[in-house]
């Protein structure tokens, strides 16, 4: 009978200790940074999955309730997710949220281009908050969270050391193939048009000037004071391309196209959260292809 109790309690003590951490994200590309990191010792709960929109997800009751079956929850922070400080009551002090975008510098939105943040949330405070557009900031992200496992969890703690290590050599690797695909682009026609200021990390590692309009946004009903404006910052930078958003106005491009010679590129991916490109590299990879293929010079 001891011998029977010491076995179960040996397999008691196995089990408790393969156990995965669970962790609970509110960013697709968090979601896939903790599976990196963590390998076959997390759980990754994805709240926010692919598809959804960081601009106006709120959590609801459901979402709540698995986040309070985890230890720790992950955001992006920099005030990307408005909801955090009544968040924090609801899931109680059991869950550590830790806002991974608080360890990575910052990039100070420009006063004029506050009306072109993706809500007024994030113009409050003039920070762009879509910092996962840079490669540095990845890297930098993957050591946070490798500390925050070890902490929880300190008996993998160098296998998450080991693992940020990896992700980190694979973000820069990335970065030098982003700068050879860019180096194509003469310096000139380094300007990035789009919706609204979601690109000053890509913008500032691979050295564009950032220039959003209006008037190439997801609306149906866009003010023809708006497309006037585009028009006239198109004309004044010489921009050759511009990068609309997804379900842009479809006349409205034809007007700018029509009235400044620029061409549409393809629709650049700007939250992360695309069906196809939900990942740090699917993303990058891209948004990448998309801006060389329209600003390279053409053969």
């Amino acid at each position: 009978m001891k011998k029977l109790f010491f076995t179960v309690a040996l397999l008691a003590m196995a089990v408790s200790a393969s156990a995965a951490v669970k962790v609970a994200t509110l960013h697709p590309i968090l979601a896939d940074l903790a599976r990196q990191v963590g390998g076959d010792h997390v759980d990754v709960i994805e709240i926010l999955r692919p598809g959804g929109d960081v601009h106006h997800f709120e959590p609801a009751a459901k979402d709540i309730g698995a986040m309070r079956g985890a230890a720790l929850l992950l955001a992006s922070g920099k005030g990307l997710e408005s909801f955090l400080d009544k968040l924090r009551d609801s899931i109680g002090e059991s869950v550590k949220l830790v806002e991974v975008g608080r360890g990575v510098p910052s990039i100070m939105l420009d006063p004029s281009q506050e009306v072109f943040a993706c809500c007024p949330a994030h113009a409050k405070g003039g920070i762009d908050p879509h910092w996962w557009h840079s490669a540095d900031a990845m890297g930098r992200a993957a050591r946070i969270i490798a500390d925050e496992f070890s902490a929880v969890d300190p008996g993998n703690a160098d296998a998450y050391k080991a693992n940020a290590k990896a992700a980190a050599r694979n973000f820069d690797e990335l970065k030098s193939w982003a700068k050879k695909q860019i180096s194509q682009i003469p310096r000139s026609d380094r300007k990035l048009v789009t919706a609204h200021a979601a690109f000053g990390y890509f913008c500032k590692e691979y050295g564009f000037k950032s220039v959003p309009v209006l008037g190439i946004g997801r609306s149906d009903d866009v003010s023809p004071q708006y497309v006037m404006q585009a028009i006239n910052v198109i004309r004044e930078n010489k921009i050759r391309a511009v990068f609309p958003e997804d379900q842009a106005n479809p006349k409205v491009l034809e007007e700018i196209t029509r009235s400044t010679g620029a061409v549409v590129g393809k629709a650049l991916v700007a939250d992360g959260t695309s069906l196809a490109a939900h990942t740090f590299e699917t993303m990058l990879r891209h948004n990448v292809e998309c801006i060389v293929e329209a600003l390279r010079p053409q053969e």
